[in-house]
């Protein structure tokens, strides 16, 4: 108890140097006045991921416009002198987390979900999922893959996600209608892309994409050279440049499979990350996406660049790329953050409560030691670590005075819910998608009571199919 009283009055005398009255004067209010949110949720357990990981039972979020105002036990004895809330959420024998970040993913692939599996990455891309965009991809197409996709994640808990595809303004205008924040770039690569035919297209429609939407308090344009693979020197070199200018992040696929290591070191004699290093990409506003082939050398430059990298468990399994050394990375000081990468044929899904299960379990098989990630590891990834990654780490990742309202509401009633003895292993390795009942981002709830609020459910099934049949006809 004398614990909370001490994390009480700190975190109350932060609201007092964040807010102005009525939290400033609080202390000072005759007792018939209260306090006024926007938004209470009180009863639940919450695990903050603050940098103490407080885990708080019979806790409460206030919240007042987009940001967290006040987090603690027992609102009733935190506000002696009473509270009004716009809304309240009795969250009573339930579980509060931080929103899910997924680093990684590429959205309106959701229409080619299942259009071909097993076979390696390079197959998949040349011989199948290219030749499918360059025949079907427009920007209607983008739209309703992105409700779709963006459906899919809120049911799942996720918050913030970094994405990189085609018609990327038609990517953020989806997102923002659907209230979650996203990461978003416009891919740059070196053929004909369903949207820009060349860099001069390419990067015409980027600058005006990254001119949209500065300041905007959901959507942070970026943009996405796809790899050293797809693209030149001088493409990855003009697209570093161009997002630099405007301060945009970079989106990346990095060290993705043993061909494109081995391919590098025939070519250039150095490795992918070395040779990103040597021309100039890499820095702090970099994401870089799996990181799977690197080496010591390679992993102390990420570190020391303040790379965001993104580990991509299901992906990485399914196309066989190979295992990241998530342990090593993160022990050389590294940010690595979780994604789920697109949701056709490199993971059929978006889910990122399955991502934080295998990523635990993959680096267990890997390193055959049971020790290896634990789920408390896994859950940051997909939170505090995930926001590091994305250099959002002072807006998001964990729940605190002063961050945004993001968070997600877990019931514990179902059969895999109980019992619970410890809270992380709860989270990490029983709960699931199907158990979250409430999304909120930016104190907007997004789900409630397990409906989607802000898209159209059953039109975007509806679009889906549709697609699926022009998709498949295109093919034959």
């Amino acid at each position: 108890m004398k614990f909370w009283r001490v994390f009480r009055r700190r975190s109350f005398f932060v609201i007092c140097l964040l807010f102005s009255s009525p939290f400033a004067n609080a202390q000072v209010l005759p007792a018939k006045e209260a306090v006024s949110v926007d938004l209470l949720v009180t009863g639940a357990t919450i695990v903050s991921m603050d940098p103490d990981r407080h885990v708080i039972e019979n806790g409460f979020i206030a919240v007042r416009g987009d940001q967290i105002v006040a987090i603690g036990q027992d609102a009733v004895s935190y506000f002696p002198k009473g509270i009004v809330a716009k809304t309240r959420i009795d969250a009573s024998g339930k579980l509060i987390i931080p929103g899910l970040i997924n680093g990684h993913t590429h959205i309106p692939m959701t229409l080619m979900r299942g259009l071909k599996d097993d076979v390696v990455l390079d197959d998949w891309l040349y011989k199948f999922i290219f030749p499918a965009e360059a025949r079907n991809v427009t920007e209607e197409y983008v739209r309703w893959g992105s409700r779709l996709g963006l459906a899919e994640m809120i049911r799942s808990g996720t918050t913030t996600f970094a994405d990189m595809y085609y018609f990327e303004d038609a990517v953020a205008e989806e997102t923002k209608a659907a209230g979650l924040r996203g990461v978003l770039g416009e891919t740059w690569i070196d053929f004909p892309a369903p949207d820009n035919k060349n860099e001069a297209q390419m990067a015409a429609y980027t600058e005006a994409f990254l001119k949209k939407w500065q300041g905007d308090p959901l959507i942070r344009a970026a943009v996405a050279p796809h790899s050293i693979y797809t693209c030149s020197e001088k493409t990855l070199r003009d697209a570093a440049a161009l997002a630099r200018q405007y301060h945009a992040p970079i989106l990346i696929h990095v060290a993705e499979m043993r061909k494109e290591f081995v391919d590098r070191l025939a070519k250039n004699g150095t490795t992918p990350v070395q040779y990103l290093e040597r021309i100039e990409v890499l820095g702090p506003d970099v994401l870089a996406a799996h990181c799977i082939w690197t080496d010591n050398t390679d992993m102390k430059i990420l570190a020391e660049r303040q790379v965001g990298c993104v580990h991509n468990p299901s992906s990485n399994m399914m196309l066989a790329s190979g295992v990241a050394p998530v342990v090593d990375q993160r022990a050389a000081g590294m940010r690595v953050g979780l994604g789920t990468d697109g949701p056709a044929g490199s993971n059929n899904d978006l889910n990122m409560m399955e991502e934080m299960d295998l990523a635990a379990k993959l680096q267990k098989t890997y390193r055959v030691d049971p020790r290896a990630l634990g789920a408390k590891g896994a859950l940051e990834m997909a939170t505090i670590e995930g926001a590091r990654a994305l250099h959002m780490e002072k807006e998001i990742g964990s729940l605190e005075p002063g961050k945004k309202a993001d968070f997600v509401i877990l019931r514990l009633d179902a059969p895999n819910a109980v019992p619970m003895y410890d809270v992380y292993s709860q989270i990490v390795y029983a709960l699931k998608g199907s158990d979250i009942e409430t999304v909120v981002v930016g104190g907007q709830t997004l789900l409630k009571n397990g409906k989607v609020l802000t898209v159209d459910e059953p039109q975007a099934i509806a679009k889906a199919r549709e697609y699926g049949k022009k998709v498949a006809a295109s093919l034959k």
